[in-house]
C-alpha cells in the first residue's frame, strides 16, 4: 500500500468493500456462446441451489462441470460464468467456497461487470482453476463445487431478478444460463442478450505507442549503493503508516542477493512484538511520471518467517500511486497487488488483492475503490502485470487474467512505482519473540502508453537481458 501517512489498519474492516461509489468487482471481457453447440464442444455445466428464496443472506450456486468432450481437459484453462443483477449500483460482493470434492484451494472467484447489462443481469461471478486442480477425464465431472457470494456489507441481496439463478432448481441439472470457457473459447451455455462471444485477440506485435521503457533488474550491491539512487529510487526511512504505530522503516533491511547467478532485492520486515521493535521496507521511485501502459514485476511472497514465530498479519506488495491532496480528491490513483499469507483486514488466511482506487476519505474511513480476490497461498515466485489504457485496468499473475476493473477508475494523473513489506497490526502474533519475513523482486518494468500481454512482457524483459540491459529508463519526467 502508500506511504501516506494515515495507517492502513483504520481502513480493516471496510477498505476494500468500497462504501463509496464504487462500481461492481472484477471487469472481464466477455465471450460466450450458444448452448445448442455445447455439448459438442466438450463441456456441461450442472447447476442447483441450497438457497432457493427470492431473497437471501447470501447467493448459493452449487456447480458441476462435466467433461462431454474426448479429450482431457485442463481445468486451469476452464472459466464459469454465472450472471447476477447487482442488488445497487454500489454494491460490492465476496466469493466464498463452502465445500468443493476438489478442494476450495484450486477454486478461484472474481467478479465482472458486463458490456451490455440486461434487466436480469449487469454483473458475473467467474469461477477459475489453479494449476493444482489437476485435469478432467472424458465422461469425468469435478463433484461438487459448493460456492456462495454475498454483499460486502451483509445486506440481503435480491436474487429472483437473476439470470444464471433458478429457485426451483434442488437437484444438479444442466443450466444453459451457466456459461464455460476453455481458454478463453466458450463452450456452454448463453450469456446474457447483448454480450455474445468474441474471440480472444492473438497476441502479435505490441500495440502503438511511445513504447519508452523503464526495466531493472535490481543489479545492486547494497541501499547505499549510488547507483540505486541515481537510476531513481528512494528506499524509505521517513516514519509514518501504513503499518503499526511506532515501527520504522528501515532501509538498511533492503539487500540485493545473488539467487544462481540472478540479482534480486530483498525487502526484509521484522518485529519482537511493540511498535518500536517492529521494522517496515520500502523501495520506490523518486519520479512521479507513470500513468498509463504496462507494469510488470516478478516477485516472491513468503507464506513464512524466515525466523521466529509466524502469525504477523503482514502485507507484501506491488503498487503504483500518487498522493491524496485532498479527502476525495478526485485525481488520486492507485493500483495494488497485495499479498496477507496471514490474513487481516477481516481475513482469516492468506489472501491477495488487486485493488484500483479512485479516491479515499482517512477521517471518517470512505472509500471509491474496485477490487478482485482469491483465497489462496501465493507464497513463491509470481509474474505479476497490470495494464492501464483508456478503458480498463487489467490484472494478470502468472499470465492468467485475474481481473479488469472499470474505467471510472482510471488515472488522472501520474504515479510513482513501489514495493513495499508491513504489518497491519500486531494482533496476528503477539508473542515478543524476534521474527522476520522476506519479500523478493527479482525485476519491475513498465512500458509507456502500451498494452502488452504477459506473453510480450516476457519476451521484452527476455530481450533486454538478452541484450545486457540492467537498467534503462527512457520515460520523461511527466
Amino acid at each position: 500500500m502508500s506511504t501516506r501517512t494515515t495507517s492502513r489498519s483504520t481502513r480493516a474492516a471496510i477498505a476494500l468493500t468500497a462504501l463509496v461509489g464504487s462500481a461492481a468487482l472484477a471487469t472481464l471481457p466477455i465471450t460466450t456462446a450458444s448452448a445448442s453447440a455445447s455439448s459438442a464442444d466438450g463441456l456441461a455445466v450442472q447447476y442447483r441451489t441450497s438457497a432457493s428464496g427470492a431473497t437471501a443472506d447470501q447467493s448459493e450456486p452449487w456447480l458441476k462441470l462435466r467433461n462431454t468432450g474426448s479429450t482431457t481437459v485442463q481445468l486451469s484453462q476452464v472459466k464459469i460464468r454465472y450472471y447476477f443483477k447487482a442488488d445497487s449500483p454500489t454494491a460490492t460482493y465476496r466469493f466464498a467456497c463452502s465445500w468443493a470434492v476438489k478442494g476450495c484451494s484450486v477454486i478461484t472467484g472474481t467478479f465482472g461487470t458486463l458490456a451490455n447489462p440486461t434487466a436480469t443481469a449487469d454483473r458475473y461471478l467467474e469461477i477459475g482453476f489453479t494449476p493444482a486442480a489437476g485435469s478432467l477425464a472424458p465422461g469425468a465431472d469435478t463433484g461438487d463445487l459448493q460456492l456462495r457470494f454475498y454483499q460486502s456489507n451483509w445486506q440481503t441481496l435480491t436474487q429472483s431478478d437473476d439470470y444464471s439463478f433458478s429457485g426451483t432448481q434442488s437437484a444438479y441439472a444442466d443450466s444453459t444460463k451457466v456459461t464455460a470457457q476453455i481458454a478463453g473459447t466458450t463452450v456452454w451455455g448463453t450469456a446474457p442478450a447483448g454480450n455474445e462471444p468474441t474471440d480472444p485477440p492473438t497476441p502479435t506485435d505490441p500495440p502503438a505507442g511511445s513504447g519508452q521503457t523503464l526495466f531493472d533488474d535490481f543489479s545492486y550491491t547494497s541501499h547505499t549503493d549510488p547507483a540505486l539512487a541515481n537510476h531513481g529510487w528512494s528506499v524509505r526511512s521517513n516514519s509514518g503508516g501504513p503499518g503499526v504505530p511506532g515501527a520504522t522503516w528501515d532501509p538498511s533491511k533492503v539487500t540485493f542477493v545473488n539467487q544462481s547467478g540472478n540479482a534480486v532485492m530483498n525487502l526484509e520486515t521484522s518485529s519482537a512484538g511493540t511498535g518500536s521493535t517492529t521494522t517496515h521496507t520500502e523501495v520506490l521511485t523518486k519520479a512521479t511520471k507513470f500513468k498509463n501502459g504496462t507494469y510488470a514485476a516478478r516477485v516472491k511472497f513468503s507464506d513464512a518467517p524466515k525466523y521466529g514465530p509466524d502469525g504477523d498479519r503482514i502485507v507484501q506488495t506491488f503498487f503504483t500511486i500518487n498522493d491524496l491532496k485532498a479527502p476525495m480528491a478526485d485525481d488520486y490513483s492507485e493500483y495494488d497487488f497485495e499479498y496477507l499469507p496471514n490474513g487481516g483486514w477481516g481475513e482469516q488466511s492468506n489472501i491477495l488483492y488487486t485493488t484500483s482506487w479512485e479516491t479515499y476519505n482517512p477521517d471518517p474511513w470512505q472509500a471509491v475503490n474496485q477490487h478482485s480476490e482469491s483465497r489462496q497461498s501465493f507464497a513463491g515466485w509470481h509474474d505479476l502485470v497490470v495494464t492501464i489504457d483508456n478503458s480498463k485496468i487489467t490484472y494478470y499473475i502468472d499470465g492468467e487474467l485475474f481481473g479488469t476493473h472499470d474505467a471510472a477508475y482510471l488515472p488522472e494523473r501520474p504515479m510513482s512505482i513501489n514495493f513495499n513489506q508491513w504489518l497491519i497490526d500486531l494482533n496476528g502474533q503477539t508473542s515478543t519473540t524476534p521474527r522476520a519475513y522476506d519479500q523478493q523482486v527479482d525485476y519491475v518494468l513498465h512500458v509507456k502508453d502500451q498494452v502488452l500481454t504477459p506473453a510480450q512482457v516476457a519476451a521484452k524483459v527476455t530481450a533486454l537481458r538478452s541484450a545486457g540491459t540492467t537498467f534503462v529508463d527512457e520515460v520523461p519526467a511527466s
